[in-house]
């Protein structure tokens, strides 16, 4: 009886070890999957930056002194304020009156997908 019974365990033990492989198969899977998705948004990612950064260097060329000393100094201060962004920060700078704003640039144009909409954004350096 005794040897049937340490059949039984080693059986046992054999199927365990096999969910456990089982298991350890579908985490690996998953987590394979879930790097592709995250390598594919930090992808997407760098490149939505990469335009906003051109974006703000456009943006930058085009403002005057004034307005990138008012915006540093609107960013100093709005920077101790949890919650505040910079796009509330750009739509407190005053207007330029028309004879002090500079002549309109060409903008270099950048290809966008159909889920890339551009959006200003201007922060300070």
């Amino acid at each position: 009886m005794q040897s049937a019974s340490g059949t039984n365990i080693v059986a046992i033990d054999n199927k365990i070890e096999q969910a456990m492989d089982l298991v350890k198969s579908h985490l690996m899977y998953a987590v394979r999957e879930e790097v592709e998705v995250l390598k594919e948004q930090i992808k997407e990612l760098f490149e939505r930056n990469s335009v906003l950064e051109r974006e703000n260097a456009v943006l930058k060329s085009l403002a005057n002194s004034e307005q990138l000393s008012q915006l540093t100094t609107q960013t100093g201060a709005t920077a101790a304020t949890p919650g505040s962004s910079s796009t509330s920060t750009l739509q407190q700078l005053q207007p330029v009156p028309q004879q002090l704003q500079p002549p309109p640039q060409p903008q270099p144009q950048t290809q966008l997908d159909a889920s890339q909409q551009p959006q200003p954004n201007v922060t300070s350096a």
